[in-house]
């Protein structure tokens, strides 16, 4: 006779090898490439001057921002080389749980613009924990210079709001949806 009185686990299912290869290059292309094109701004721009790409609509300008978007927090660099710290450290934990291609996509978004702007802060003058982000993206209307990290930054978070409209959960399953009620419910519900 077969023992049913024990204790019942559920098994949880194990770590997506499809899932974090996807998060790792994702993050590794966003990386190279913020890091590629900062380091050719810096090589062949002059600091603070515009240079037309599509006439006034894309302009490389090159300028070193001390702070968070839009130069805020600019007596703040530390706490922002803290909190990319963090993230950095939070996603390659959180990771493991990860099992859909799209919150695999979005952390690698998240992680490699994350690293892009840490690698800065880390790195370039004034100093460890303190150095200044390079941007160079400026667009006609938008009233920030951005940079490569930024955009695999700011993607991700239109990508989570997507994800979270749509209910799609880690493990890639959609939140099932409540049942609408047929006419002959709601008419069986206002009768008295």
């Amino acid at each position: 006779m077969p023992e049913t009185d024990g204790p019942k686990t559920v098994a949880k299912p194990g770590v997506s090898p499809r899932a974090l290869a996807l998060l790792a290059a994702v993050a590794v292309l966003v990386y190279v490439f913020d890091r590629v094109s900062k380091y050719l701004v810096t090589q062949n721009l002059t600091l603070g001057e515009p240079v037309e790409v599509l006439g006034p609509l894309l302009q490389f300008h090159y300028v070193e921002n001390p702070g968070a978007a839009f130069s805020l927090g600019a007596g703040s660099t530390w706490i922002f080389a803290i909190i990319a710290a963090a993230v950095t450290v939070f996603i390659v934990i959180f990771s493991r749980r990860i099992r859909s291609v799209g919150w695999a996509v979005l952390f690698g978004l998240l992680l490699g613009g994350t690293l892009g702007n840490l690698t800065d802060r880390l790195t370039r003058e004034p100093g460890f924990g303190r150095g200044y982000v390079v941007d160079f993206l400026q667009i006609w209307g938008f009233p920030a210079i951005f940079n490569i990290a930024d955009i695999g930054i700011v993607s991700s978070m239109g990508l989570f709001i997507i994800l979270t409209l749509r209910g799609v959960g880690l493990d890639g399953k959609r939140a099932p949806r409540p049942a609408k009620a047929s006419p002959a419910d709601q008419s069986a519900d206002d009768t008295p």
